[in-house]
């Protein structure tokens, strides 16, 4: 019985136990709920803050990306409405062009209707010309027949004569018509670009065609180069083949040759004497070889100045060195080398003004008269052994067939280059102070042609103007008629070309003057 009463003890305080701890752990479970739910509210509530941050700055990150896009958007159609802006002046100009092409298109044909209107009233004008003339050669074979007795066909010879002068008369005006209509547009495009070619082209002129001057430091050196007795200068004078002339000239030497490379080769000696001090005959004969033997290059460098100074590249070595030569040919006032120069830079001027190359026609005009570096030994005429030169150091064809026969008179089946190279050469050839003429030659040469000129039939007086590049013919009006003129003017320019020598051009110019006096009483 105590057992079973210990039992009930025991689980009565088993059950208070179990019901204790179910009081604690439900105490316990409460309040975690209460922490849980505390939790879950603090997370709820960062959650949405989280949340509205989140919801923030997208909205900002929109507006911004947006804004951004707005930007870019109005960027884009400031752009386009630029560009629709150009298309629409481009498309205004083009109207504009259009227009004004339809408006001269309009005139043109307004024009061509005038003139086929003028055409047609002209054929008939020809036509009742024609007609009139018909009735007029019958007429006359009528007339003839019966006042001179001729037969039908020596009236027709006479009427057919008669005719044929008729036609060479209204032919020969009507060619000086075209001649001089041609003349005229060819005179005014050729003297604007032969005066820019001379405007742009400025060179120098020499004179010293047999002496140079070695100028010194002081007056001191003069007795230097004659030496004791004289003995230097002689040594100078028989190596180098000059005359040295000493005279009152201050701080300055004279060298007279009439062969220019041994005036250089001495100038370029006495040159170095001085610079080195020692002058005396032994010295002098070493210094002489020594500037012979260097000579050849002297004439490259010569001739490569002168191809740098014109921009022309890629020339032969031996070209150079003939280029080089020329620096020592005279031309006129001015060396060979200076004209060939001169007259390169010109062809290139004309060339950019008619639209060719100009570096062929400065290639041509440097080359030009590289024939005249050749001496005695090889004969013929200097363009054609300047052109054989130029061909075998390889220029090209047209160079070659330029330069030999750049000096030919009649260039109508010649090409541009040709011309250019040929009108290049005749403008620096003819420029003020290029070349020097004997006064008596020149007297002769005039007179020469004013006495070819008037043998003439129908020639009065002729006068010789421009230095002789025109002459002015007073033709006597009852023997030569308006209708003649242009052919004799033909006959006397070739007539002149034919018989006489003369630099460039000489203008014929006819006059032919009639009066007619009456008096009223």
């Amino acid at each position: 019985m105590e057992l079973y009463h210990l039992i009930i003890v025991l689980l009565a305080l088993i059950a208070g136990f179990v019901g204790f701890g179910l009081i604690l752990h439900r105490r316990k479970l409460t309040g975690l709920l209460a922490d849980a739910r505390v939790e879950s509210e603090r997370i709820v509530s960062a959650a949405r803050a989280e949340a509205d941050q989140l919801i923030k700055s997208a909205i900002e990150e929109n507006r911004a990306k947006a804004k951004q896009q707005r930007r870019q958007f109005e960027v884009e159609a400031k752009k386009k409405r630029g560009e629709v802006q150009k298309i629409e002046e481009k498309t205004r100009a083009k109207e504009t062009v259009l227009n004004q092409k339809t408006d001269a298109l309009m005139q043109r044909e307004r024009s061509l209707d005038d003139k086929e209107s003028t055409l047609y009233t002209q054929e008939k004008k020809y036509q009742k010309k024609l007609k009139d003339l018909q009735d007029k050669i019958e007429e006359t074979q009528v007339i003839l027949q019966k006042t001179a007795e001729m037969s039908r066909d020596e009236a027709r010879s006479a009427l057919i004569a008669s005719l044929e002068k008729q036609a060479k008369e209204e032919a020969a005006q009507k060619l000086a018509e075209i001649e001089e209509d041609m003349l005229t547009k060819a005179k005014l495009r050729a003297r604007h670009i032969i005066a820019l070619s001379v405007q742009r082209q400025a060179s120098e002129y020499v004179g010293d065609a047999t002496l140079t001057v070695v100028s010194l430091p002081n007056e001191d050196m003069k007795g230097r180069i004659i030496g004791r007795e004289g003995r230097n200068i002689r040594a100078i004078e028989q190596t180098t083949g000059v005359d040295v002339i000493i005279d009152d000239t201050p701080e300055a030497v004279i060298l007279s040759c009439f062969h220019p490379i041994r005036r250089e080769i001495a100038k370029i000696t006495i040159e170095r004497l001085m610079e080195d001090g020692r002058i005396h005959p032994a010295r002098i004969e070493e210094t002489a070889e020594k500037v012979t033997q260097e000579f050849d290059q002297i004439l490259k460098d010569h001739g490569e100045k002168a191809a740098i100074d014109i921009g022309v590249t890629n020339l032969h070595p031996d070209l150079l060195s003939y280029l080089g030569h020329l620096r020592f040919r005279s031309f006129g006032k001015q060396s060979v080398l200076a004209h060939c120069v001169e007259t390169g830079q010109i062809a290139g001027i004309l060339a950019t003004e008619i639209g060719i190359q100009p570096r062929l026609a400065k290639r041509a005009g440097l080359l030009h008269d590289i024939g005249k570096a050749v001496g005695q030994e090889v004969e013929g005429h200097h363009a054609k052994i300047g052109a054989k030169l130029c061909a075998r150091y390889g220029e090209s064809e047209e160079i070659v067939q330029a330069i030999r026969h750049h000096h030919e008179d009649d260039l109508v089946e010649s090409d541009v280059l040709t011309i250019v190279l040929h009108t290049a050469n005749m403008i620096s050839e003819l420029r003020r102070g290029s070349r020097q003429e004997n006064i008596q030659n020149y007297i002769q040469r005039l007179e020469e042609m004013e006495s070819l000129v008037n043998q003439f039939e129908g020639v009065k007086n002729s006068f010789v103007i421009q230095a002789g590049r025109a002459i002015r013919v007073m033709v006597d009006p009852d023997l030569i008629a308006d209708t003649n003129m242009t052919l004799l003017s033909q006959k006397i320019a070739s007539q002149i070309k034919e018989e006489l020598t003369f630099p460039g051009m000489v203008r014929v110019t006819l006059l032919r003057e009639s009066k007619f006096i009456d008096y009223a009483k």
